[in-house]
């Protein structure tokens, strides 16, 4: 887009920022509110074994959303379809209010996904829309701020409303906010579209497919992570699903007038390399997050409410490393620059944690915590803005979608890969069947051990964990090496 005066820039920015960041802000809640409030729908409605479902289904539905809304905004404008998505949204959380049993629980959650996948999408589209490619990197910075503080508001504030008023005040409190952003948006100034006047031919096909690769690949991960024998069929055959979905999509896509993922695009180094990072990045970061609590419970000894305060740590560091790297992309024009130097800085971080992490004392671990998570959060913006001004604003939307996509399939991922590392690392020290029982059973499984066989069993668990921060080492390093690699340095 053409370039405006900073002032004028800034001020169309400001007019537009609440309605954006609250919306993002509802998005990235309802992915994680949900989880506390979880053993409390299984009490209620039974099915502990199918309750992952409600997360799953979420899952699927945002990827899904993400093309889809992404090729729709640039055809018919992002300000009219961010009502359909609010409206979408809202439509699920209703149904999740007043959902009567566990399978129509997860139908609202599908329709909710839809929702809140496109929400996000279109958001950060948005930013694209209104402001320089230079400019972008500082307010994607206090966007993803913005995620980092939702993603750690939605599971206090979902445990909260849980214990109070049930497990249904969850979703009813999401419908306020999904009427006050839809007041907002109202502010958002209208952009013509970037395909005006061109007629869209959707790729149905290309959707299709699409959704079962996405679908078969997410539940595939899903089960996996499980480690359970008995569900290695399943997995495997979800697993040839996806792969076979997938190259009949890569053929569909080819021959499409109007492809639902423009293969060129991807093509493009700059693109395809910072899909991958962030899909690397976000990987560690929840695959650490899924699992820190349960080594600080099961090793540390520590309450669950203080474990889930550590992750407060986490959420501060990466939303200041974003904050950091967004202002020094706006100040200097530099991008990729900074999540090659971090990165690797952060790889190192969690080096050190694996070395001494059973006798390193909680006040220098929060601190190394959080510097990790710096490292990491600064390339949150980048990723996001080096896309945007690599595939330009007629595909700005697949763009957007793309990022969308390689987080969600980045944190399914990194997720199996912890589980899987991290039950392997435990059954090598002979600690498996011991481990499943305590997390199963929590800390009052220790004082049935007793205490000399609890302080072997922590001890066991200590050597075991240490394949948990190594992971987030190994896979924080392959970011920044593609960091390095991104041809699209400078704005």
């Amino acid at each position: 887009m053409t370039e405006e005066p900073a002032a004028e820039m800034r001020a169309r920015f400001l007019r537009a920022f609440p309605g954006i960041a609250l919306t993002i802000f509802l998005s990235a809640v309802d992915q994680t509110i949900v989880a506390t409030a979880l053993p409390a729908i299984a009490a209620d409605m039974g099915g502990i074994e199918r309750v992952s479902w409600i997360l799953v289904a979420y899952l699927v539905a945002a990827t899904c959303a993400a093309p889809v809304f992404g090729q729709l905004g640039d055809a018919f404008g992002r300000k009219r379809l961010l009502a359909v998505a609010l409206a979408i949204f809202a439509a699920g959380c209703l149904g999740c209010v007043l959902a009567p049993s566990l399978p129509v629980l997860v139908a609202a959650r599908m329709v909710q996904g839809f929702g809140g996948g496109a929400l996000l999408t279109l958001a950060q589209a948005l930013i694209g829309e209104v402001l320089s490619p230079r400019e972008r990197g500082r307010y994607q910075a206090w966007i993803a701020g913005s995620f980092a503080f939702a993603s750690a508001f939605g599971p206090v504030a979902g445990g909260y409303m849980t214990q109070v008023f049930g497990w249904r005040s969850v979703f009813v409190m999401l419908l306020p906010l999904a009427l006050l952003c839809a007041v907002l948006a109202r502010r958002v100034p209208r952009v013509p579209p970037a395909r005006r006047g061109a007629r869209l031919h959707f790729d149905w096909a290309g959707l299709a497919l699409f959704v079962v690769a996405v679908a078969a690949a997410l539940v595939a991960l899903d089960r996996a992570r499980r480690l359970d024998p008995t569900l290695l069929p399943l997995v495997l055959g979800l697993a040839v699903l996806a792969l076979v979905a997938t190259l009949l999509l890569l053929r569909a896509e080819r021959a499409a007038r109007d492809p639902l993922l423009p293969l060129a695009m991807f093509a493009e180094p700059s693109i395809w390399r910072s899909y991958l990072l962030s899909s690397l990045v976000v990987g560690a970061q929840v695959g650490m997050i899924s699992f820190l609590p349960v080594w600080l419970q099961t090793v540390r000894g520590l309450a669950p409410g203080p474990s889930g305060l550590m992750l407060l740590a986490m959420s501060l560091g990466g939303a200041s490393g974003a904050l950091f790297s967004g202002r020094m992309v706006a100040r200097t024009g530099h991008a990729m620059r900074w999540p090659a130097v971090f990165l690797p800085l952060g790889s190192v971080i969690w080096c050190a944690i694996a070395l001494t992490a059973p006798g390193l004392p909680l006040a220098v671990f929060v601190p190394l915590l959080a510097m990790a998570a710096f490292c990491s959060g600064t390339s949150f913006p980048v990723v996001q803005v080096t896309v945007q001004a690599a595939a330009g604003r007629e595909r700005l939307g697949a763009a957007s979608a793309g990022v969308a996509f390689s987080r969600n399939l980045g944190a399914a991922a990194g997720t199996a890969l912890v589980a899987a590392v991290v039950f392997a690392a435990v059954g090598l020290v002979g600690a498996g069947p011991a481990f499943q029982r305590l997390v199963a059973e929590g800390p009052g499984f220790l004082a049935v051990l007793g205490p000399d066989a609890a302080m072997a069993l922590r001890a066991e668990l200590a050597e075991a964990f240490r394949a948990l921060f190594v992971t987030a080492a190994v896979l924080t390093a392959a970011g920044g090496v593609l960091a390095w690699q991104v041809p699209l340095r400078r704005f």
